[in-house]
Parts: C-alpha cells; structure tokens; sequence
C-alpha cells in the first residue's frame, strides 16, 4: 500500500511536491498522470516513487474499487487551460473526477486535499476571501474556472469541507512547467524570448486605471505552494477551502524587471494590444486574501517576488540545456 497518491503528478505542482515528499524521505507514492508531453516526463526523471498509473487506469481502478487505502490523496491533476471550450470535457476531467476521489477518500479515511484554483474569483468584483459566505457568489471567467468552482460549491452544500482541504492557488510559477504550453508562466516565456531577442512584450492595458503593464497579480512560487500544501498535510485537523497567495499584488512591470535583473540584462519591455476574444476575461488584479489561512496556523513566508524570480531563473532556467 503507497503512503501517498499525487494525482497530476508529472505537473508544476505535483512533481514539485513529490520532490518535497523524497527531501522527507518519503518515496511510497503513486504517481497518476498522463505522460503526453516529454517534459512531464523529464519532470518524473530525478523523483523517487514505487508506482506510476496512467490517469485512466487509475479512474477506472477506482470505479472498479481496486484501489488500495492510502494515507493522504494529493489530487492536482486537471485541465488547466483557461481558454478550454469543451464543458462536457471539464465537468468530467475536472469536476467529476475530483467528485469521485473525494467521496472515495471520505468513504476510506484517506485524507482528501485538492486542486481549486483563484480562477473561481473571476474578474474579482467580489473580492479575493476565501471565506465560504462568499463561495456561492463567485463568477469565474471561463469554464476551467466553473470547473473548479462547481466541486467547492458542491463540496460546501455536502458539508465535505468540515473534512477535506482545497487550495485556490493563484499565479503559480516555477520549475516543472515547461509542458504547459501556453499555461506557462510569463517568467518561462519571457526567459527563452530574452535570450533570443533581448526584448519581451507585454499586453497593453484596456482599462485608463490601469497603466500598461500596471495590471497586477499575486505570484506564487511553486515551492512556496507545495510548502502550503504539505501544511495540510502535516495538520489534519485543519480543514476547509484556502486561498494560497501571498497576499502581495504585484505588476507584470515588477516581474519583468525581475527577469531581467536575474538575467543580468538591462530591461527592453514593448507593449501589444490584447486580443480582443480575452479583454472581457482578463483579470486585472488578483490578490489573495490570507487571513483564513494565518488563522488556521499556517505560518509559511513566501518568497518576496524578486528573490523567487532570482532563483527560478538562475537555480533551474540557466541550469537547463
């Protein structure tokens, strides 16, 4: 029997957290996956588990209850693209898988933590608490964000967060993200453009508050999420739906001079009009709020922004062929 199960395992969340679990020396983990990208794989290379499953033969191994207890269920594994138009495909990969896992862990006493996303937040017009009053009156922008939010109103009218633990992870970035196509983050993109043409650009803002390149965003480390993930882990008495941000907005302007300066280059920023299919889905601030999750102990320091930047790209981006 494995300790652990990561669901999305081969990902930027998941492969850093199983890093996390061997630096505890822990390696009785199943991986589930799908391994349709070669940086996934690259990603699994350097980890240590006992056993690896493809996500649909670990669907059905569950359906079909094969499946052995474990200890506790790290389930991140999803559909992360914002712009996926197929809701049948969302609501099955996304909402109804997390649905079932969920109600397998309860039924067997494996500790449930889970995927949201601040996607639920939508254009942020209700604010960024994480409080559940406020859960039913979110409007997410698209439908990997409706995704996410129609398992934590289901979970919250079932009363199934008195014992499980979601996390709304905002703008996360780090090591492990290069198969993420478009999903990657500006840090990634804009370190190949930077090498190859000294120049990135970035969009203009549409809004007159807002500067171009003012919009803001609340980024969040990769290791400094797993930290606050494996925080759940560590306390199972804590339960609930968390935002896990560092509660400091900040521009795509400060990022970019981030890059830059751990690049060593002096800063050649353009701008570009948005396309207009994203100007009614573009959030222009994100910040999360953190009071509910100070209070249930969670004491973890992220990284200021520039020294997380610092270390992406000098310890992992500069470091890769």
């Amino acid at each position: 029997m494995e300790q652990f199960i990561v669901t999305g395992g081969a990902g930027l969340i998941g492969s850093n957290l199983i890093a996390a679990l061997n630096a505890r020396g822990i390696d009785d983990i199943l991986v589930v996956d799908h391994l349709n990208h070669p940086d996934k794989e690259r990603n699994l290379a350097a980890l240590a588990y006992c056993r690896y499953l493809d996500r649909d033969a670990f669907r059905e191994a569950l359906r079909a209850g094969r499946l052995a207890p474990a200890r506790t269920l790290f389930h991140l594994g999803a559909c992360s693209s914002t712009t996926e138009t197929d809701q049948a495909y969302l609501d099955d990969n996304n909402t109804g898988t997390t649905r079932e896992l969920c109600a397998w862990c309860l039924a067997g006493g494996t500790r449930f933590i889970y995927a949201s996303s601040a996607a639920t937040y939508g254009d942020g017009e209700q604010g960024y608490s994480d409080d559940d009053a406020v859960t039913p009156r979110l409007q997410p922008l698209n439908l990997y964000g409706w995704s996410k939010q129609k398992f934590d109103l289901l979970a919250l009218r079932e009363g199934w967060l008195d014992r499980i633990a979601g996390l709304k992870y905002f703008n996360v970035f780090g090591p492990g993200e290069a198969h993420k196509g478009e999903m990657r983050s500006v840090i990634h993109k804009a370190y190949r453009k930077i090498r190859e043409t000294g120049a990135f650009a970035l969009f203009r803002s549409h809004r007159p508050e807002y500067a171009d390149g003012g919009q803001v965003r609340d980024f969040v480390y990769v290791k400094d999420a797993v930290a606050v993930t494996l925080f759940f882990h560590d306390h199972p008495e804590v339960s609930g739906l968390f935002n896990c941000g560092t509660g400091q907005a900040r521009s795509w302007l400060d990022l970019l001079r981030a890059i830059y300066a751990a690049m060593e280059r002096e800063p050649k920023i353009d701008f570009v009009d948005m396309p207009p299919h994203l100007r009614d889905k573009y959030q222009y601030f994100t910040e999360a709020d953190t009071r509910k999750l100070r209070a249930a102990g969670c004491g973890h320091a992220f990284q200021p922004l520039e020294q997380a930047v610092d270390d992406y790209v000098r310890q992992h981006l500069e470091a890769r062929p």
